[in-house]
């Protein structure tokens, strides 16, 4: 899921937003939402919210599969970003954030052309198990890119995706930005929290950093 403010730069043509009364709703509050991210969302929403939480999603997977032509890359060299694989055995870690009244369409508006205009993400219904709670799961909406959008990359060894990650800018910064601060969350998040698709680029990326740029360049980077 792509999540990055796009406020400096002109985007696309926005398509109109789904209707949010397709959306999961929360049962205690019908004017309420919840939207799982998984992405930059988790550090930067850029919506007004009245709740986060942090959490999980079961079934699924992380993978940088999803190429960026707008926030972490361009044209002539996509970006690689995350999305969400079906996989009976996943587990993704991530941060719901709780939007009601005004702010739903508020944040489906944004998100709408942040991640589906710019991005070329679906929404998808989810699970969401709050790391506090999990045995009181959410229905939360997630943008995901599936591999019928245009700007899908698909599956790569984590070396290729590394040293594309590194070779890679876009209007919101540069693609190691985005690798490191999604890393940075899921060392906060514990223990429990596991990502070997992750761990497995970063770790990549620290071998090929130091022979990729010196290190004053690469400390310029992030």
């Amino acid at each position: 899921m792509k999540q990055e403010s796009a406020a400096s730069n002109t985007p696309p043509a926005s398509q109109s937003p789904t209707p949010s009364a397709q959306f999961p709703r929360n049962d205690g509050d019908p004017q309420a939402l919840w939207i799982f991210g998984y992405g930059s969302l988790v550090w930067r929403p850029d919506f007004a919210y009245s709740d986060s939480r942090v959490g999980f999603v079961r079934g699924y997977s992380r993978r940088f599969w999803q190429g960026d032509t707008f926030h972490r890359g361009s044209d002539k060299m996509p970006g690689r970003v995350v999305t969400l694989l079906e996989d009976h055995e996943g587990c993704t870690w991530g941060v719901a954030y709780q939007v009601q009244g005004e702010q739903v369409s508020e944040a489906l508006k944004y998100l709408n052309v942040r991640e589906a205009v710019l991005g070329g993400y679906d929404t998808k219904e989810v699970t969401f198990y709050p790391q506090d709670a999990p045995d009181q799961p959410l229905k939360a909406l997630a943008y995901v890119a599936t591999p019928q959008n245009p700007g899908y990359l698909g599956p790569a060894p984590e070396e290729a995706i590394a040293t594309q990650i590194l070779a890679c800018r876009g209007f919101s910064g540069h693609n190691l930005e985005y690798l490191l601060r999604l890393a940075d969350f899921m060392q906060l998040c514990g223990p429990q929290a596991q990502d070997e698709h992750l761990a497995a680029i970063v770790d990549a990326v620290g071998t090929m950093l130091p022979c990729f740029c010196p290190t004053e360049q690469a400390l310029a980077l992030v």
